[in-house]
């Protein structure tokens, strides 16, 4: 096991290095990416404060100097607005992420994911697979790179871990296999495979390991095969032993199925594929949630979310303004999981 991934204390001092390098580095794309996972995160924002005041006055000064004088800003454009959206703001009154309970579920208060772009996610694909296209966004573009967390064989596959840049979680990476294959965002047997048993790897050395997954046409925001590796130590709510898919007495609101063999697993994910249903998983070592559900943008979705993605169905709302925060309660959740479900078993 790579030393980062050895320990919960190694992870944190490479997480904490990498950013603060970024930093050093300077650039728009990076500034954006530890401003979020600063504001996510105290202990980013305490080892990376002063250098991110400091590139956000320079990258202010550069940019209103290049408007004044009508110059081109050579920037990514996505990231050029969300820059935009937070100089409005002001960097001082960008809201730290707050977390509460409402009943079974968690609520979050994510300020600066607000701004985050939509990409493939506003749209309401045709199926569930889609050939991967160069010419839209994903991992292999060179911009990206300065992204990365850390990259070698991890499981016996190549994989690169990028940082997220809006994170909901702690330590959130993106994780990507094989890149340079260019492989789409649709789940294989083998890929299956390998992630049930790195699940369980991870688990010895880092405690409330998981792995999310979206899939094409449930909210997965790049069609270039990726995960979302964090940890939960607390665990997520549908974990929890009350409900009926883990033994318990109640109902999950939205569709969700256990297993704990892998083969089982897969021969089900792989009867959803047969029926283009698209779903979300949630890896944890040695078990897997599945989540059948109705496909973005085909069901009245509240206004409160930005799309209900696996870490929703898990049981993590995610909410942008301080009102939805404060004020969404137990029903609307249940109500609100219930509408993802699909029509039939």
């Amino acid at each position: 096991m790579n030393p980062p991934l050895t320990s919960r204390p190694a992870l944190r001092q490479a997480f904490n290095a990498g950013l603060c390098a970024m930093l050093e580095g300077g650039g728009l794309g990076p500034f954006i990416l530890v401003c979020a996972n600063g504001s996510y995160d105290p202990d980013v924002q305490a080892a990376t404060g002063e250098g991110l005041e400091r590139l956000y006055r320079e990258l202010d000064r550069d940019f209103r100097a290049a408007l004044e004088n009508g110059r081109d800003i050579r920037a990514v454009e996505e990231d050029l607005l969300v820059f935009l959206k937070l100089r409005t703001v002001g960097l001082e009154r960008l809201k730290a992420t707050e977390r509460r309970r409402a009943g079974a579920w968690e609520v979050q208060f994510n300020h600066l994911r607000a701004f985050r772009p939509k990409r493939i996610a506003a749209r309401v694909p045709e199926g569930i697979r889609a050939p991967f296209d160069d010419g839209a966004f994903h991992f292999n573009k060179p911009f990206m790179q300065k992204e990365a967390f850390w990259s070698d064989a991890l499981g016996g596959r190549d994989a690169t871990l990028y940082y997220n840049k809006y994170p909901f979680a702690d330590f959130h990476t993106l994780l990507v296999p094989e890149r340079e294959r260019q492989l789409p965002q649709y789940l294989t047997e083998d890929i299956h495979d390998w992630l049930w048993r790195l699940t369980l790897e991870l688990g010895d050395t880092l405690d409330g390991v998981a792995v999310g997954y979206n899939a094409f046409g449930a909210f997965a925001s790049v069609n270039h095969l990726h995960f979302q590796l964090c940890l939960k130590p607390e665990g997520f709510p549908v974990a929890a032993p009350g409900w009926r898919h883990n033994g318990g007495g109640e109902d999950y609101p939205a569709a969700c199925h256990a297993f704990v063999e892998r083969d089982e697993a897969w021969r089900f994910i792989d009867g959803l594929h047969q029926k283009a249903q698209p779903y979300n998983l949630l890896y944890l070592p040695g078990r897997l949630y599945v989540f059948p559900r109705r496909k973005q943008g085909t069901y009245n979705q509240p206004a409160w979310t930005a799309g209900f993605t696996w870490h929703e169905l898990a049981g993590g709302m995610i909410a942008f303004n301080r009102e939805d925060y404060e004020t969404l309660d137990d029903d609307a959740i249940r109500q609100a999981l219930q509408g993802v479900a699909p029509d039939g078993p």
